[in-house]
């Protein structure tokens, strides 16, 4: 509640539809140590109330297919996580429980690739997130040609600007970044053209429990975004 209150007051003035996203189980993690969140009855109980109480949409990511029911009445858009782009009993079950759905594209894929992705439901309102692609060993790269690619199919393609500089299991037991580069990238992708940004933001990172390397201090967050949608291309 804190958090989207926070959002709410960074994002005034702005002329921006909002999604509010949380995990209520991050279930990819790089050790069996890591923390994993609440659970799905209480996150879904959670995302119902932020939407209730603060009026906005919800989203959330799903990791199997009996998830998806259960969560159809809390949030707006179930999101697909990049490792599990290609699950097709996901994809089709996350289409039958709500309309919008976004498809993270996998660090393995090229973008061309994902079209056999949304093609899997042809009937709903299809997000593609770009989050860069695997560059070796615990790195990754965005290759911006790929916005450009994926918009000519008609959906909107997000631009995710935290975790395209993720280095995942790059502190051993847990994903690094390197956090200097979301405005660049961000701005890179909105001077491309994108129809939206997913941003993962906190109001003390380097004391969040999961992806802290990769999230935006929520004070900083307006400024942030007065630079990058000056820059949005059509």
């Amino acid at each position: 509640m804190m958090m989207c209150e926070h959002i709410l007051n960074a994002i005034q003035g702005f002329d921006v539809s909002f999604y509010y996203k949380s995990s209520f189980d991050k279930a990819n993690r790089t050790s069996i140590a890591g923390s994993r969140g609440v659970g799905l009855s209480q996150g879904a109980d959670i995302l119902q109330e932020v939407r209730e109480r603060f009026g906005v949409k919800t989203l959330t990511d799903v990791h199997e297919t009996w998830q998806c029911e259960q969560l159809k009445h809390s949030v707006d858009v179930l999101q697909i996580p990049a490792f599990l782009c290609r699950q097709t009993d996901l994809l089709l079950a996350a289409g039958a429980a709500v309309h919008s759905v976004n498809i993270k594209k996998g660090q393995f894929l090229a973008p061309w690739d994902m079209k056999n992705v949304i093609d899997k439901l042809p009937d709903n309102d299809v997000w593609i997130t770009e989050r860069g692609s695997s560059f070796g060993y615990n790195t990754l790269v965005v290759d911006y040609r790929g916005l450009v690619t994926m918009r000519t199919w008609g959906r909107p393609v997000i631009f995710d600007a935290t975790h395209s500089f993720q280095q995942p299991g790059g502190r051993g037991s847990s994903s690094g970044g390197q956090r200097e580069f979301i405005l660049p990238l961000a701005r890179a992708a909105c001077a491309v053209g994108v129809d939206g940004l997913f941003m993962e933001t906190h109001n003390n990172p380097d004391q969040a429990l999961s992806d802290g390397p990769t999230q935006i201090p929520v004070c900083d967050l307006r400024q942030i975004l007065q630079n990058v949608l000056s820059l949005q291309s059509a």
